[in-house]
C-alpha cells in the first residue's frame, strides 16, 4: 500500500468529506472501465491490512459499497449487530464495533456511475445517521464524483489490477516546535511504568525508556517494528487483536499479557486517526493464569496466525460458502484471493475421470494453459499432478527452483514463482489451484499456512459447486423434456411463451403451458402451476399437461377438459394441487371460451390498448375434490387484441395484495406501445429477468388474433 499526504485532488476531497461527516474513517472506490470491479483508490483513517480483503470488490459482492453501487442508494449499518444481520460476510472478517455507510459517487443513469464511498464512525456513533450527517454525506459523494470527472484516478496505460490505494495521514492537531516535542518526550518519561506510540498500521514510532525495560528489548529493536512482531511472547492473535479493535471502534481497549519468565504486564490503548498512544505497567496474575500462558514457539516452529490473516480467510470462507457454481468459485479465486496474496497469475484445474480440465485461469498465455490441458494424473509430469499424487502443496520461489524439477515450465508460462494447492476433499482429489508471481517470491510461514487453510476451504466449494451444477443440469433436462420444445404455428394466431426458473431449489418447478391445434378454425392454450419446485412437482406437471392435451384433442369442452383433469389428478393422490386455465379459441368466430381451476385471471389488452383483467369462474384446484365442476365463460377476442395468462410467480411479491399485483401488470400491458407479442413478453417480464432471487416460476403465454405488424398498425 502506497502512501499520501491528501495533495491529490481526490485525496484532499476525501479527507474534507471525513471531516464534514464526522467520520474517523474512509475510502473512496472507483468502477473500473473495463470489469464491474470497484477498486479502493485511496483511505484514511484505518490500517491498509484491515481493507485489503475488499481492496477489489465485484459489482455483484454483497459487500456494502457493491449494493450501494447496484442500489443507487446510501447503505447505512449503524451497529456490528446491524453488520452481522445485512452484511454477515463483512461482519465476519470485521467483528468490531462501528457505524459504517457507503454511498455512491455520480448518478449511474446520468454518467454511468464513478464509484463508492466509504465511510466509518466510533463504537459510540448513534444507531441511526442523523438527516445532516446524510447530506453532507451526499455532499460529500457529488464533490468526489466532479473530482473524479476531471481528475481519473489512473491513466490508459495502469492496469486495473495494479492500481494500489494510497493510505493518507491526517494531519497533526497542531504543530509544534522543536522545543516542545522534546518536552513532550520528557512528559512521557517521567509518566510512572512505559509508554509507546504506535501509527495506524501498528509500528511503534515511540518508545519511552521505562516502556523498553518492562518490554525487555532496547528501543533501537523496536522502533519501526510491530510489537507482536518484534516480541515473540506478543504473537499471540488475542494482542493484534486488542490493537485492530482499538483503531477501528476508536474505543480504549487493554489486555494483559505474560512476558517470560516470570512477568505479567497490562496493556492499555487509547486511539485517534492517526495511531495510537499505549501505556505499559506491571500487573497481577490474572484470574485462571496462575501457571502462565502456552510456551513461546521455538526458532523454526510454526508460529499462530496473525489475527488479520485469521479475519482474512474468514471473508474468503464466507465468501466460498456463498459460492453456487463452478464458475462462482473460479470467479471468487481470480476476483479476491488472486490479488490479496499478490498473484499475477492462476490456474484452476478440476480433476475429473482421472485426468486435468482446466475450469478457470488469469495472466497465463493461451499456449501454456493449453500445453496442461487433459493431463492424466497418474502418469504426466506437472506441478499440479505431483501435488495431487501426494497431497501436499509446493512452494516455489525462483523459476530456478521450478526449472529443476520441471525444466522449460518458467519460459513457457512467463512465472518466476508460484504456490501449487492441492484441492483435496476426504483423501479425494477434487481438483489443483495454482497461484503465480511475475517475478521471484519468497512464501513466509504465516502465508504457507493460510493458503493451505484455503485450499481445503476452496477444495469443499468446488466439490460442492461441482455437485450444484451436475444437479442443475439434470434438472434443466427434464424441465426441457416436460415442456413443449415447439408451438404449433397456428395462421391468424400470433403467440409468445416464456418459462422462468425459480432461483431456488433444484431449478425445476409445475409451471407448464401448451398451444393445441384442435381443427383448421380452433386452438386451445393452456396454463397450469403444480405447487412446488422438485421432481415431483415436474412429474405431476407432465402428468396434468398430457392429460389436459389428450382431453382437448378428444373434442371435450373446456369445463369438461378440467373436470376430466381433475378426475385423473385425484386419483394419482399425489399431494399437490394444481391451478390452471383453459382457453378454446375460434379463430372463426373470434370467440374464447375460458375455464379456470384457481389459476390467476388473465388480462384482455383491446386493440385501443384498453386492458381489463377477465372475470373468470374461479373454480377448485385441481386434485382436491374428484367430482369438482368447472363453469366457462365466453368472450370476445377482436382482431389485435392480446390475451395474456400468465402464473402467479410472474405477480406475486412478498407484503403486496394480489389484486394490486395483476392490476400493476395490467398497467404495464396497457402502457406498453404496439408491438408484437415476442416483444410484449420482454417488455412484462423485463423486471423478472434480472432477479437475482427469484422465489417462483414464472410461466406466460400471449396470444393476439390478426396480430400488428413489427413496426405497430399498417
Amino acid at each position: 500500500m502506497s502512501g499520501g499526504t491528501g495533495t491529490d485532488p481526490l485525496d484532499r476531497a476525501l479527507l474534507r468529506t471525513m471531516l464534514d461527516a464526522g467520520a474517523s474513517a474512509g475510502g473512496v472506490y472507483v468502477l473500473a472501465d473495463d470489469e464491474p470491479v470497484l477498486q479502493l483508490t485511496v483511505m484514511s483513517g484505518v490500517p491498509a491490512p484491515v481493507l485489503e480483503p475488499w481492496s477489489r470488490v465485484a459489482l455483484a459482492a454483497p459487500i456494502p459499497v457493491a449494493v450501494a453501487v447496484r442500489r443507487r442508494h446510501l447503505v447505512w449499518a449503524g451497529s456490528h449487530q446491524q453488520l452481522v444481520r445485512d452484511f454477515p460476510r463483512t461482519a465476519v472478517a470485521v467483528p468490531y464495533d462501528f457505524a459504517l455507510a457507503a454511498a455512491p459517487i455520480g448518478d449511474r443513469d446520468a454518467d454511468g456511475g464513478r464509484g463508492a464511498l466509504l465511510l466509518l464512525w466510533p463504537a459510540d456513533h448513534p444507531p441511526h445517521l442523523s438527516a445532516d450527517e446524510r447530506e453532507r454525506v451526499e455532499n460529500g459523494c457529488r464533490q468526489l464524483a466532479a473530482v473524479l470527472a476531471e481528475h481519473p484516478p489512473r491513466s490508459d496505460k495502469d492496469p486495473p489490477r495494479t492500481v494500489v490505494p494510497r493510505v493518507l495521514t491526517p494531519p497533526p492537531a497542531r504543530t509544534v516546535g522543536h522545543g516542545e516535542a522534546l518536552a513532550a518526550v520528557d512528559f512521557a518519561e517521567r509518566l510512572p511504568g512505559g509508554a509507546c506510540a504506535l501509527d495506524l498500521d501498528g509500528s511503534l514510532t515511540l518508545v519511552t525508556t521505562g516502556a523498553a525495560e518492562l518490554l525487555g528489548a532496547e528501543p533501537d529493536r523496536l522502533l519501526g517494528a510491530r510489537p507482536w512482531e518484534a516480541l515473540p511472547w506478543l504473537r499471540d492473535p488475542v494482542f493484534e487483536d486488542r490493537y485492530r479493535a482499538a483503531v477501528i471502534s476508536r474505543q480504549p481497549m487493554s489486555f494483559v499479557a505474560f512476558r517470560p519468565p516470570d512477568r505479567w504486564l497490562t496493556f492499555r490503548l487509547f486511539p485517534d486517526g492517526r495511531g495510537l498512544s499505549v501505556w505499559i505497567a506491571p500487573s497481577e496474575v490474572p484470574a485462571g493464569k496462575e501457571y502462565g500462558p502456552l510456551p513461546v514457539p521455538a526458532p523454526g516452529e510454526a508460529v499462530p496466525p496473525r489475527a488479520g490473516q485469521i479475519y482474512h480467510v474468514l471473508h474468503l470462507a464466507a465468501a466460498l460458502t456463498e459460492a453456487v457454481g463452478v464458475q462462482d468459485v473460479v470467479d471468487l479465486v481470480a476476483d479476491q484471493i488472486v490479488p490479496a496474496f499478490g498473484a499475477q497469475g492462476m490456474l484452476m484445474y478440476a480433476a475429473e475421470a482421472g485426468r486435468l480440465r482446466t475450469i478457470g485461469h488469469r495472466g497465463y498465455p493461451a499456449e501454456a494453459v493449453a500445453a496442461f490441458e487433459g493431463l492424466a494424473l497418474g502418469a504426466a509430469k506437472s506441478p499440479a499432478v505431483h501435488a495431487l499424487s501426494t497431497g501436499e502443496p509446493s512452494f516455489y520461489t525462483t523459476p530456478e527452483e521450478m526449472e529443476r524439477d520441471y525444466p522449460g515450465l518458467p519460459q513457457l508460462t512467463g512465472k518466476a514463482a508460484r504456490a501449487v494447492l492441492p484441492l483435496i476433499v476426504s483423501g479425494r482429489p477434487v481438483g489443483c489451484c495454482i497461484l503465480s508471481y511475475d517475478r521471484p517470491r519468497t512464501f513466509s510461514m504465516d502465508e504457507h499456512q493460510v493458503l493451505t487453510s484455503l485450499a481445503g476451504l476452496i477444495a469443499q466449494a468446488l466439490d460442492r459447486a461441482r455437485l450444484y451444477d451436475a444437479k442443475q443440469q439434470l434438472a434443466h433436462d427434464l424441465q426441457a423434456g416436460l415442456l413443449p420444445h415447439g408451438l404449433p404455428s397456428v395462421p391468424g394466431l400470433a403467440v409468445a411463451a416464456r418459462y422462468l426458473p425459480s432461483t431456488r431449489g433444484m431449478d425445476i418447478g409445475g409451471d407448464f403451458y401448451d398451444l393445441i391445434r384442435l381443427d383448421e378454425d380452433s386452438v386451445a392454450a393452456v396454463i397450469g402451476d403444480v405447487q412446488g419446485h422438485n421432481a415431483a412437482a415436474a412429474a405431476l406437471m407432465g402428468q396434468a399437461r398430457t392429460a389436459v392435451h389428450a382431453h382437448a384433442t378428444a373434442g371435450a369442452s373446456p369445463g369438461e377438459v378440467l373436470a376430466r383433469t381433475n378426475r385423473l389428478l385425484t386419483d394419482l393422490d399425489p399431494d399437490l394441487f394444481t391451478s390452471c386455465l383453459y382457453v378454446h379459441i375460434n379463430l372463426r368466430s373470434g370467440r374464447a371460451c375460458l375455464a379456470s381451476a384457481g389459476h390467476p385471471p388473465p388480462l384482455l389488452r383491446h386493440p385501443d390498448r384498453r386492458t381489463r383483467v377477465l372475470d373468470v369462474p374461479h373454480g377448485l384446484l385441481l386434485g382436491i375434490d374428484p367430482v369438482a365442476r368447472y363453469e366457462a365463460t365466453e368472450i370476445d377476442l377482436p382482431p389485435d387484441s392480446v390475451l395474456a395468462l400468465y402464473t402467479d410467480g410472474l405477480v406475486e411479491q412478498p407484503g403486496v395484495d394480489l389484486d394490486r399485483a395483476v392490476a400493476e401488470l395490467a398497467g404495464r400491458l396497457s402502457a406498453a406501445p404496439p408491438r408484437q407479442p415476442d416483444a410484449l413478453a420482454d417488455v412484462l417480464l423485463e423486471n423478472r429477468y434480472s432477479g437475482a432471487d427469484r422465489q417462483d416460476d414464472v410461466a406466460l403465454m400471449l396470444l393476439a388474433p390478426d396480430t400488428i405488424g413489427p413496426d405497430g398498425p399498417a
